[in-house]
This record gives C-alpha cells, sequence and structure tokens, in this order.
C-alpha cells in the first residue's frame, strides 16, 4: 500500500474520512534543508502523527508554524483516506485519473512528432 499513500496531496478530494484531535499527536521540530539561521533556529516544521493508523507526516512547507499545521493536517487526512479506503477513494480516482491524462498526452505528443518526421521526409523526396 506504499504506492497508495503517494498518491496523496492531490487538490479537490472531497469526501475524506474526518479525522479527531484526538487521534492526532503533534510534535514541533527544527526544520532540515536549506535555510540557514530561519531553519536552523526555528521549531517550525510539524511532525503530525495519526495513531490509529501509525501514519506520520511531517511538513516543513513554510515558515509559519500555523500554516506548516494546516498543510500536515490535509496531507495527513488524504493518507489516512487512501489507508483505509484504498482504491475507492477519491485521492487515488483523482490520481489515476490524472495519469491517464498525462499518458493521452504523451501519446498525443509522439504522434505529433511522426507525423512532423513523416512531412519533412515527403519534402526532401520532392525536393530531389
Amino acid at each position: 500500500s506504499v504506492p497508495l499513500l503517494q498518491a496523496a496531496r492531490k487538490k479537490n478530494s472531497l469526501n475524506l474520512l474526518e479525522l479527531t484531535e484526538a487521534e492526532l499527536e503533534e510534535q514541533f521540530v527544527r526544520g532540515d534543508g536549506p535555510g540557514g539561521q530561519a531553519t536552523n533556529k526555528t521549531n517550525n516544521c510539524v511532525v503530525l502523527k495519526h495513531i490509529p493508523s501509525g501514519i506520520v507526516v511531517k511538513c516543513h512547507q513554510t515558515r509559519s508554524v500555523e500554516k506548516n499545521r494546516k498543510i500536515a493536517r490535509e496531507i495527513l487526512q488524504e493518507k489516512v483516506d487512501l489507508f483505509y479506503r484504498g482504491e475507492d477513494s477519491d485521492v487515488f480516482k483523482e490520481k489515476k485519473a490524472s495519469e491517464k491524462q498525462k499518458q493521452e498526452k504523451k501519446r498525443r505528443a509522439k504522434e505529433n512528432l511522426e507525423r512532423k518526421k513523416l512531412f519533412k521526409e515527403m519534402q526532401q523526396l520532392d525536393k530531389e
């Protein structure tokens, strides 16, 4: 079920399972990565754990603790929904639909490239 959890963080997912604050364990830690002093001196990275499922989310997208808390809860809600509902989850269905669109776009681009190639070959033959 690891690939399922990677589908999380997609927008417009409406029908998600609700989380209660009693099920969550929250910590504030120092973030890692680039940022220098701003990152090394502040505890604005949020680590959120859903106790029943054991899913852990770490969020350090902004410098604001409140924004990170909100984002972490959104990500965790989507991951928990994927964990319990699996392929029936809206998040999973959305991910599948976007992958299908991406494949279709690639296929069309490949076809266009082939057409251009054939057109150039025909022009070369006409010149000779």
